[in-house]
């Protein structure tokens, strides 16, 4: 059985980190990458269902733009580099839905970038790595 290893990608410097890294450890291991790009979604109970229908029509095109314009072009780095990998695009809360993700691909670790700042809504609220060091159902690795 091979290992999976599933990083969080957003396009951003931090994440690029995390996944050169963990291309690195896949590498080394023979492991499979699965590139994850998780998109905020807070549901609106209060919407009236014409609002609602335009809001997942909305969903379904962020959805199919962040599939083309952020994890297409990685997946084919990695296949060039030789890395065997597949993507995952979901909505939801950061950290649980990379969570719910590790869980459904059968995981054994995650990866994820962090971009250094220490802003006072971030400590206040918590940040993405901080809330999946403690939800991760295995080993978080988080890249600095």
């Amino acid at each position: 059985m091979t290992d999976k290893f599933v990083v969080g990608y957003d396009g951003s410097e931090a994440a690029q980190r995390a996944l050169d890294f963990a291309v690195t450890r896949a590498k080394a291991q023979g492991a499979m990458l699965v590139v994850a790009h998780v998109l905020e979604w807070s549901p609106y109970s209060f919407l009236t269902p014409t609002e609602l229908e335009e809001r997942h029509k909305r969903r379904k095109e962020e959805l199919d733009r962040a599939e083309t314009m952020i994890i297409a072009p990685v997946l084919g780095k990695l296949a060039e580099a030789g890395v065997p990998a597949e993507s995952v695009v979901r909505y939801g809360h950061i950290a649980d839905t990379l969570c719910d993700i590790v869980e459904k691909q059968g995981a054994q670790q995650i990866f994820i970038g962090r971009d250094g700042q220490a802003s006072i809504s971030r400590r206040v609220f918590g940040s993405v790595a901080g809330s999946l060091v403690q939800v991760s159902p295995v080993p978080c690795t988080i890249v600095p």
